[in-house]
């Protein structure tokens, strides 16, 4: 009946594991096996916990606990919970993979264009909107209209350069992703066929039989020429 959606587990209080000693009886059987399993653990699944509880309050569940002098209100999600505490896992995740060099160096690199790419940015933007203004000013326009159009030119240029730099880093994750799985196909694919090439080295014993062969057919042909000639 524990059909846990997740991974979450709770301590096994001493609290929590006397109230649910007395149901190993009372529970049906294949959540009463489960439960058995559980007890003699430091942590139980927060699945079979919240299963036990909904048993309890069925009509099943609590006809029995009041025929065994019990509550069936003792037994809710909060009562049962109450001074446990809840983790993700006992187990610890997997650590990840340590980064490669070629790794470190490209996401440095990255990194490096990035800040390089908001740097040109920014400068473009203040050499826009200071070129609008001075060209306004050449222009003898008044002050507020100076100041309006060197905002305008300057909200254009950095609309225009964030785009540029969303699209440069979509192309750059996507490239770098695509670069690394090419690579490691051309890796397996090399060491296949290191595996399966067949070898072109031969044996002392076969050169000798090569070269043995090699030599009767020319003693052969000799022969032949030798004879032709007599006739």
């Amino acid at each position: 009946m524990a059909t846990a959606s997740s991974d979450l587990t709770v301590s096994l209080e001493p609290h929590l594991k006397d109230a649910l000693m007395p149901l190993l009886t009372l529970l049906p059987q294949d959540l009463s096996s489960e439960l058995s399993q559980e007890l003699n653990k430091a942590e139980i699944r927060y699945g079979i916990v919240a299963d036990i509880s909904k048993w309890c309050r069925s009509d099943e569940g609590a006809a029995a606990l009041k025929a065994r002098g019990m509550h069936p209100t003792s037994y809710s999600t909060v009562s049962l919970l109450a001074g446990t505490k809840t983790s993700p896992s006992s187990r610890l995740p997997p650590p990840n993979p340590p980064e490669s060099a070629e790794q470190k160096s490209r996401r440095e690199w990255g990194d490096r264009k990035a800040l390089t790419a908001v740097l040109n940015g920014l400068l473009s933007v203040g050499c826009s909107g200071g070129a609008a203004w001075w060209a306004a000013d050449k222009s003898g326009w008044r002050d507020e209209w100076k100041v309006l159009l060197a905002l305008i030119v300057a909200a254009v240029v950095g609309l225009s350069e964030t785009v540029l730099f969303m699209i440069w880093q979509s192309k750059y994750h996507t490239g770098s992703g695509s670069q690394m799985n090419y690579r490691r196909a051309v890796k397996t694919r090399s060491k296949k066929d290191d595996g399966e090439a067949p070898s072109t080295s031969r044996s002392p014993e076969k050169m000798a039989s090569d070269g043995k062969t090699a030599h009767d057919v020319r003693r052969r042909t000799a022969r032949l020429q030798k004879g032709e000639d007599a006739d």
